[in-house]
């Protein structure tokens, strides 16, 4: 590859900010970024630019920088690992980015705000470290990478199998919001890799993969886009590559979801009635313009004082809202005019999507898990869940009174700066989760 210039490898702007930290998964955020470049996208990009960026970085020069790049490393075809570290107010995410000819690092920096701040690009970078959880035996299991699906939405996964001839029950892992990886990483934690590695330790393999909207997110079009693309399709097929695995038990192929995932749980279901069973964590059953409401109150709160700007923000969500409750202004609103820049038709396919009502139809074993300390996810939605399934004698419902949203252990009131923090989800999920599948023929 040539050198890159300077101006490419090193572009930093850095501006302060004094306002509280918001709810923001920065990685995510990153992600998002990254997809935006490759789009050029470059107005959407403005808006998450601080004033400073704005001024020193516009549209024009930031589309002379990218394509510069471009001619130099060759198409861009994909993103990577992710990973980020905190230093002082501002939150750095490395996206490792790959072109047709090199790969590079491109590290965004956040305000307390969430604003971008600056932007590197540079030669890839060393993850930290990240240690194996105690409940994660090695020999006991092999990790295997494959990929699946249907052209052109291939996507890469590792399949972790217990070291055994016998085969074995198996769980499809199903992320969160947003372009998760495999690993399901957020800030300093890998809730999926925890899971799958605990999981296998005890006898059951399990199927981890990257989203569509991180592996393709240059591809999908953002205005046609709904949960059934970014979530469901790619679930059921790799339901079915389970199913096809000589290793798997195929009578015994299992779903797991996580927040949005286990939101989608009951939409998978009726989508595939020969499902062994269904694991819900930290699923929501009130809307999702709800959840939003409530998070933002409670992290605004977490000083004691509502800052003007945060009233803002908080007037301004609801004000989104109400487009979202009134078809006609939401079918000709604009996506930066909508609850987290979604397009109409994400909204329109989550409205009609009544959680509770489609839950009642599950006849399968399902068990619901929630942490008593989810601020993101709560107890609401646990009843919710509750009173969704009541008619389903498999049902199976455990509350962890010190667990969060990622269902790692702690104290106190759970805060977003907890999750960039090093842990690993509590022993007592994998031994639950293990004992309920072990119990289900």
């Amino acid at each position: 590859m040539k050198p890159l210039c300077r101006w490419f490898l090193f572009l930093l702007i850095l501006s302060t900010s004094t306002a509280a930290a918001q709810n923001l998964n920065y990685e995510k955020q990153a992600r998002s970024f990254v997809n935006e470049l490759a789009r050029g996208d470059y107005a959407a990009i403005m808006q998450h630019f601080d004033a400073t960026m704005r001024s020193q970085l516009p549209e024009e020069k930031l589309k002379q920088i990218w394509q510069g790049l471009i001619a130099q490393t060759g198409e861009f075809q994909r993103q990577g690992r992710v990973f980020s570290q905190a230093k002082g107010p501002y939150t750095m995410v490395n996206v490792a980015c790959i072109f047709a000819q090199t790969s590079l690092d491109c590290r965004v920096v956040f305000d307390q705000n969430g604003k971008i701040s600056g932007l590197f690009f540079l030669p890839l970078q060393d993850a930290p470290a990240f240690p194996l959880p105690d409940y994660a035996k090695p020999k006991r299991y092999t990790e295997k990478e494959l990929s699946f699906g249907k052209e052109p939405w291939i996507l890469p996964a590792t399949l972790t199998l217990p070291r055994t001839e016998e085969p074995v029950p198996a769980v499809v892992l199903v992320h969160g919001s947003g372009p998760n990886d495999r690993d399901e990483t957020i800030g300093g934690n890998k809730v999926f890799r925890d899971i799958a590695l605990g999981l296998a330790s005890r006898g059951i393999a399990v199927l981890r993969y990257d989203k569509r909207t991180l592996v393709h997110g240059r591809e999908l079009d953002p205005a046609t886009l709904t949960l059934q693309q970014e979530v469901i399709d790619d679930a059921l097929a790799a339901v079915r590559l389970l199913r096809a695995h000589p290793a798997i038990d195929s009578s015994r192929v299992f779903v797991l979801g996580h927040s949005l995932g286990g939101m989608s749980i009951p939409r998978i279901a009726a989508a595939d009635k020969k499902i062994a069973g269904f694991i819900i964590m930290a699923g929501p059953t009130r809307p999702l313009y709800s959840l939003l409401q409530e998070q933002y109150t409670y992290i605004f709160s977490l000083d004691s004082v509502i800052s003007p700007l945060e009233q803002e923000k908080l007037d301004q969500l609801q004000q989104q809202i109400a487009t979202l409750q009134d078809s006609l202004a939401l079918h000709n609103s604009a996506a930066k005019e909508l609850p987290l820049g979604l397009h109409p038709a994400y909204w329109q396919d989550l409205l009609a999507y009544d959680i509770r009502a489609a839950a009642r139809e599950i006849t399968a074993p399902v068990l619901v898990l929630q942490g008593g300390r989810d601020y993101q996810v709560s107890l609401a939605d646990f009843e919710g869940w509750k009173q969704a399934l009541s008619q389903n004698p498999l049902a199976r419902f455990i509350l962890y009174d010190d667990l969060n949203h990622l269902f790692i252990s702690g104290s106190g009131r759970s805060t977003p700066a907890e999750y960039q923090k090093t842990g690993h989800v509590s022993v007592k999920v994998i031994e639950d989760i293990a004992r309920w599948i072990s119990e289900i023929p």
